[in-house]
């Protein structure tokens, strides 16, 4: 599947900012076998001071920025020609809670996508007993991992209920799961709380979602926004799958990939420090189009 993308973010304050930094993961990322992004473009207003493309430990593409002059307003805006390759679904190759474990434990390496990283808590997940206790309602005997990913996954599409007026970027996935309202960020990083609760190393995926439902059939949620699910380790033969609980279902061609990492704050799209005082505005817009190869 083939898309063109467009997302602009622009930020407006009370007063104007004297200087600035920002880190931007924005830009859809390029993943041998999965995604090729054949160009991609990042424009920044006003001009930056300082400017340095780089990538990070997960390897996602980032941004440094620097602004040393006073500004009212900023935006970053991409476009991007990308394509999400089709990758089959094949046997669940997935072993049992048990055996995952040994594995897991087996693995001798710390590279970026290890599964130790994913196991422990991060800067904004741990297990929960909550989260613990209801992914473990979830589990039948004889399950495999990928089978137990699907459970959880499906469950919490059921038992929250997508609402952005309940929580903000800032909510802890324990009161938005205590709450069972929440947007996207807020299924995922629960839903990784609840694997992790099991021993499933599970990490965050950021990016977009693209869907044109059948008629009658309703629409996504998640498709005008920024949209993120959950990355899982299911083990030696499987792999990282990857799952979307905001809609309950496996991540496929329609989900556009920028970044990944333990939670939020390993891919956040937009972090920075200001020289301000005052509120800011936030607008965001996103079009992804499907075009023709």
């Amino acid at each position: 599947m083939l898309y063109e993308i467009g997302l602009v973010i622009r930020y407006e304050y009370d007063r104007p900012a004297g200087a600035g930094r920002n880190l931007l993961r924005l830009m859809p990322a390029d993943l041998p076998g999965e995604q090729r992004r054949h160009w991609g473009r990042l424009d920044i207003h006003p001009e930056p001071a300082d400017r340095r493309d780089m990538l990070d430990f997960f390897g996602n593409a980032a941004v440094e920025l620097a602004f040393r002059e006073s500004h009212a307003e900023i935006s970053f805006e991409v476009a991007a020609r990308v394509e999400r390759l089709s990758i089959p679904a094949g046997f669940d190759m997935s072993p049992d809670l048990d055996r995952l474990a040994w594995e897991v434990g087996e693995y001798r390496g710390l590279d970026a996508f290890a599964p130790h990283h994913f196991v422990i808590a991060s800067p904004e997940i741990a297990p929960m007993p909550a989260t613990t206790a209801y992914a473990r309602e979830q589990v039948q005997p004889g399950m495999s991992v990928r089978e137990i990913v699907g459970a959880i996954g499906a469950a919490l599409n059921r038992d929250m209920t997508y609402d952005p007026e309940a929580t903000t970027v800032e909510t802890p996935p324990g009161e938005a799961f205590a709450r069972r309202h929440g947007v996207c960020q807020d299924f995922a990083q629960v839903m990784i709380a609840a694997l992790r609760g099991l021993g499933i190393p599970a990490g965050y995926v950021s990016g977009f979602l693209r869907t044109l439902p059948p008629p009658g059939a309703p629409r996504l949620e998640g498709a005008d926004a920024m949209h993120a699910w959950v990355r899982a380790w299911c083990g030696w033969e499987a792999g990282w799958l990857e799952y979307d609980p905001t809609n309950a279902m496996f991540a496929g061609t329609d989900h556009i990939v920028i970044a990944r990492g333990r939670d939020y704050q390993d891919v956040a799209p937009v972090r920075g420090v200001l020289r301000t005082s005052g509120g800011q505005t936030t607008e965001q817009a996103v079009d992804v189009v499907q075009v023709a190869a």
